[in-house]
């Protein structure tokens, strides 16, 4: 699954990395504890957060996760937006839960990473 057909799943709206939404992605993860994300996430994976701040990023580039996508609509500011671009990740928002989001990809074929996310 490309992370184009993540978009299109979850009805996601790109902040940046457009240029990378070929990317094939085999894993998804969603958390908001950053230290489960340490513990579990798998790398070149999706991580799906409600958590905005700096430190998702920070997270996500210590275990080279491709994709971050903010639920329930968050939106982070342009110092996240602008860190996840020059680390080279893609950051997309949906409206849906972390429940449905992640229900609907695990319908579409994705499977977690890791046991315990």
């Amino acid at each position: 699954m490309t992370i184009s057909d993540i978009k299109n799943i979850l009805d996601c709206m790109v902040l940046c990395g457009e240029d990378r939404l070929g990317t094939d992605i085999n894993t998804a993860d969603g958390a908001d504890m950053m230290s489960d994300v340490l513990a579990f996430a798998s790398e070149h994976g999706v991580l799906l957060t409600g958590l905005v701040n700096s430190q998702v990023v920070r997270t996500a580039e210590m275990m080279d996760i491709t994709c971050i996508i903010f639920v329930r609509g968050k939106t982070p500011d342009q110092s996240i937006i602008d860190l996840a671009g020059n680390c080279g990740i893609v950051i997309m928002k949906t409206r849906e839960k972390m429940f449905s989001a992640c229900g609907k990809l695990y319908e579409a074929g994705m499977r977690s990473g890791a046991s315990g996310t």
